[in-house]
């Protein structure tokens, strides 16, 4: 694998190496020298001069890694998928649907795999809540709601967060992206690969508070959803940088709840109240129970950095092991390109949207070797 773009997320895939000895990282490539310097530097990685260097010094089976800012990501994947390489790429896929369609079209044409981040989906926590799900704990999920915000990000010492070499959180790029763009595939992709294809998305978005930019960014800082699928669960997902920070995630069905309270922690506890009656009164048990699996992943635990504790090569891990075991790969680009879909549509919604009729479609992902079973 090479990476190409040295920012701050690239050093949160760095961090994960050691989870994942199998994976050898050659090299990285950004447009910034001094960055790039400082990255390699920092990882003890061989930096490259430009991206046709990269490209030339992966095997015919390496992945570029794309962790460029999203304005770049369309142009990096085509040239790298161009030049037969697969292609693991930070959400999202690109900055608009026909070209997040025309990259897709372009892997398949080359057969090559095109992958996308977030890859949370494939952690312990939601391949346990998945298991939960197919078992029936909960009884059929009815209603979900899930929550991601992250607090009053303007107010908040960004100018303080760096990454392990150095370089600063990008604030001004995640501004005028958008904190939807950013954020919603974490959720999105939890449970479009438990319960396959979003039919239809009516959302609200708006900029509710000034982020202190030159010039002013009137990019949505908050979205509310409502996401229907087809197999007729029904979604409410909350984005924003304004409410204090939650990212919960709440399903509710025949039986009872089960609940995340921190769906960016991969081995974050999945509980289950069961609902029942006391005398004249419906009632949620006080005290949850854990669900949890037969047996879980073999790698150690993702160490938390800042608001989150995740593995951000499970993606990446995924797309190697199907290229060396074949099988089914839980890292395409269907579940990348409905996400990417469905997180454009909520982030620029816009305050007088339509319902929304969603054009791609993923089927339910099956369960990862170690998640088959609950205890």
């Amino acid at each position: 694998m090479a990476i190409v773009g040295t920012g701050y997320v690239a050093d949160l895939y760095m961090r994960s190496r050691d989870l994942h000895p199998d994976i050898e990282v050659v090299g990285a490539f950004d447009i910034r020298e001094g960055r790039l310097a400082a990255f390699c530097r920092h990882w003890g990685l061989r930096p490259f001069a430009s991206l046709a260097e990269v490209l030339d010094a992966l095997p015919g089976e390496g992945i570029v890694l794309n962790l460029t800012n999203p304005d770049a990501h369309y142009a990096v994947t085509r040239a790298s998928l161009e030049a037969g390489r697969h292609v693991y790429s930070e959400k999202p896929l690109a900055m608009d649907l026909a070209q997040a369609q025309d990259l897709v079209n372009l892997a398949r044409s080359r057969g090559r795999l095109l992958g996308g981040a977030p890859c949370s989906y494939l952690s312990e926590a939601a391949q346990t809540l998945a298991a939960a799900t197919r078992a029936g704990v909960c009884g059929p999920v009815r209603l979900v709601y899930a929550e991601l915000d992250d607090g009053y990000i303007p107010q908040a010492p960004h100018q303080k967060w760096l990454s392990e070499s150095g370089a600063p959180w990008p604030y001004e790029n995640e501004m005028r992206t958008g904190c939807t763009l950013e954020h919603a595939g974490y959720v999105l992709s939890w449970l479009v690969a438990m319960f396959g294809s979003i039919h239809s998305i009516t959302a609200f978005s708006a900029a509710t508070i000034d982020k202190g930019l030159e010039g002013g960014c009137t990019v949505p800082d908050m979205s509310i959803g409502i996401l229907k699928f087809r197999a007729g669960q029904v979604v409410r997902l909350t984005c924003s940088i304004v409410a204090p920070h939650d990212h919960r995630l709440l399903m509710t069905g025949d039986k009872g709840t089960l609940e995340v309270r921190d769906t960016w922690d991969n081995s974050a506890k999945v509980r289950f109240r069961r609902r029942f009656v006391m005398r004249r009164r419906l009632m949620e048990a006080p005290l949850p129970r854990r669900i949890r699996l037969a047996e879980g992943p073999a790698r150690r635990r993702a160490r938390r950095r800042g608001s989150a504790s995740m593995d951000f090569l499970l993606g990446a891990e995924e797309m190697f092991r199907f290229l060396h075991e074949g099988d089914t790969n839980r890292c395409d680009d269907r579940l990348a390109l409905h996400v990417t879909e469905a997180a454009l549509h909520l982030q620029n919604a816009g305050e007088a949207s339509e319902t929304y009729m969603m054009q791609t479609a993923c089927d339910p992902l099956p369960a990862l070797g170690w998640a088959q079973k609950l205890r």
